[in-house]
């Protein structure tokens, strides 16, 4: 294990890490029963801090996207408790959880998930429209300017490419100003360049806007993006490491390898 998991990194002085925007404790989740049964999640217990980029990965079937869903509110564990801030979310009803999510979390996953009616700005302030909130002002001009959509709000998703797209999408996960964002593959539907432009936004966001994110991805290139990567294997947290490189990143995925063929 890495000894200072939490270490700030250089770049992001103006908003330190200092609080946890998110938490699993003995986090459970188990598929099926008996013969069928399935354990995607084992006892997991991490921390997501305020204003740091992590990246999940593991090999396929390690359990790395139930723990994002179940982290996120998405999904419901068989045992352990998730909390969004101070909020335990073992304890809210089916509307209370449905609000959190749409007030405090954000979403960018593979697929854009954007409204092909819409315009890209329309789709950017959907959520708050639902909220029946509005916008603040400054705030959507300063996430529209970091993901350099301001000469294409009005064009509706078909006029844009899958880059275009996604960085609405992104735009859209931050806009009502949420406590935590969850990619999940956010990157795995585009090219090199647009992928890279995609994770560029997120890390900007988190060094430029002191948001918290946390993404889950195979690529160790895009893991190289994070601030740190947790490694999960059969379910459990058995690595993790700070200030990642691509290429230390692929050197502990490598291992995973190892295991499996020699296992």
């Amino acid at each position: 294990m890495t000894t200072d998991p939490f270490a700030p990194h250089p770049t992001h002085a103006p908003y330190p890490a200092a609080g946890t925007a998110a938490a699993t404790t003995s986090l459970t989740k188990v598929y099926g029963s008996g013969d069928t049964r399935v354990t995607a999640l084992d006892a997991v217990t991490v921390a997501f801090r305020e204003a740091e980029f992590t990246a999940i990965m593991g090999p396929s079937g390690c359990g790395k996207s139930t723990l994002l869903h179940c982290a996120a509110g998405l999904d419901t564990p068989t045992a352990g408790s998730v909390r969004i801030g101070t909020t335990e979310l073992g304890t809210l009803g089916d509307r209370q959880l449905t609000r959190l999510r749409r007030d405090r979390v954000g979403f960018v996953f593979q697929a854009f998930n954007l409204l092909p009616t819409l315009s890209a700005l329309e789709n950017i302030t959907l959520p708050l429209s639902l909220a029946g909130r509005k916008p603040d002002p400054a705030w959507l001009d300063r996430v529209i300017a970091m993901v350099g959509l301001g000469g294409r709000l009005d064009h509706r998703p078909a006029e844009l490419s899958g880059g275009q797209q996604q960085r609405v999408a992104v735009a859209r996960a931050l806009a009502a100003k949420p406590a935590i964002v969850f990619g999940d593959e956010p990157t795995g539907n585009l090219d090199s360049r647009s992928g890279a432009e995609v994770l560029g936004f997120l890390r900007e966001s988190v060094r430029e806007l002191g948001q918290t994110v946390v993404m889950v991805t195979h690529d160790p290139v895009a893991a190289g993006y994070a601030d740190r990567v947790l490694f999960l294997a059969d379910g459990r947290l058995v690595d993790e490491m700070a200030h990642p490189t691509p290429d230390r990143v692929l050197d502990v995925m490598r291992t995973f390898d190892t295991r499996a063929r020699t296992s």
